[in-house]
């Protein structure tokens, strides 16, 4: 295949599940290759792999062989961009240019954004700990308010584009907000009924039953990705 895609441990990679859930839910063929955290040390195994491909050393990591020496792309957004170019039969961004518009800012901010949740709410798909979400729901203000933001950007996106996916069909917006569906699952995040019914629909779609099931069955336990366990 002319695709090659390096992701990272499936339950822990939240930036690695969002270009693989894409292929995956387009079609497009590619052959991954998983790359399991060791530590992010320099001189780790993960580290000297992904080196060796990518210069910044982390994942995801997409290599193009149709083009001449082979076309390294990293960044998750950076790649979902690349694929959606390559692909233009597949309309991964909106058809729509002002739905467009609005999907490439969403996952902007998703991009740079919601530092908050991403810290106190890591991605841990095999883990259930609704009563570590209550804690910090409890506790830290700038989660409740990250969760508030993604309650009402969905909620919009939904109304406004009639569901049962943010913008109606499967785009490079709904791959870019599976994880954070992920760890709402995880820490039991109370949301409104809206919502809970678009976090249903992202769990049924194939790409995402597939990493879901490859994640459960890792079998790694990573205890600087597990701030909340001592063991699986």
């Amino acid at each position: 295949m002319a695709l090659t895609l390096y992701v990272g441990n499936k339950n822990y990679s939240s930036w690695s599940m969002r270009p693989w859930v894409l292929l995956k839910e387009a079609g497009i063929e590619f052959t991954e290759r998983m790359v399991r955290f060791d530590s992010f040390d320099a001189q780790s195994a993960f580290k000297r792999t992904v080196a060796a491909v990518n210069p910044v050393g982390k994942v995801p990591v997409l290599v193009d062989d149709e083009v001449a020496g082979g076309l390294v792309v990293w960044d998750t957004l950076a790649i979902c961009e690349y694929v959606a170019e390559k692909f233009p039969e597949h309309q991964l961004w909106p058809r729509d240019r002002a739905a467009r518009a609005r999907a490439r800012s969403v996952c902007a901010e998703m991009h740079a954004g919601f530092s908050a949740l991403r810290t106190h709410f890591p991605m841990n798909i095999e883990a259930s700990l609704p009563e570590v979400g209550q804690r910090v729901l409890h506790d830290q203000a700038d989660v409740r308010q990250d969760v508030a933001r993604f309650v009402e950007m969905w909620s919009g996106l939904l109304a406004d584009h009639g569901g049962p996916l943010l913008f109606g069909r499967f785009s490079i917006a709904d791959a870019y907000f599976a994880p954070v569906c992920m760890r709402f699952n995880t820490y039991g995040v109370p949301v409104p009924e809206r919502i809970g019914e678009y976090i249903d629909a992202l769990f049924g779609l194939p790409g995402v039953a597939q990493w879901v099931e490859a994640a459960r069955a890792e079998g790694d336990f990573l205890s600087f990705e597990e701030p909340y366990r001592r063991e699986r």
